[in-house]
């Protein structure tokens, strides 16, 4: 589909559960957009129209809004992963990638691990 880039996601450590219980998934984003990670476009909030590069703290929001089953709060936290949660960008550390800053690119593969074990 051209305008969008296909990112592959893998959620592991329990996190598949709040994703629909589907370990590996693929989304469609575009290549830009809205600076403020808005992933709801409606005449009720209108976007500012400033944009940026798909990046993965977009992404984030965008699992969030459109991906994730339940429980976000097990997810995200002060708009970001929330600790306990290993984030892999095409299998590197996501903290040498620049985090959420880092650009996304077609074909990525983002890695959701969980390091937290509920008892």
């Amino acid at each position: 589909m051209a305008g969008t880039m296909t990112i592959k996601l893998v959620f592991s450590g329990g996190l598949e559960l709040l994703f629909g219980n589907e370990r590996n998934q693929s989304v469609l984003i575009p290549p830009f957009v809205p600076s403020d990670n808005s992933t709801h476009s409606s005449p009720d909030t209108p976007s500012t129209g400033e944009t940026k590069a798909a990046d993965l703290e977009y992404l984030i929001y965008h699992l969030r809004d459109h991906v994730l089953k339940e429980r976000p709060e097990l997810f995200m936290e002060n708009g970001t992963i929330r600790p306990g949660i290993l984030v892999l960008i095409n299998n590197t550390d996501w903290e040498l990638e620049g985090e959420g800053s880092y650009q996304l690119c077609n074909n990525d593969e983002i890695v959701f691990i969980s390091t937290l074990h509920g008892g």
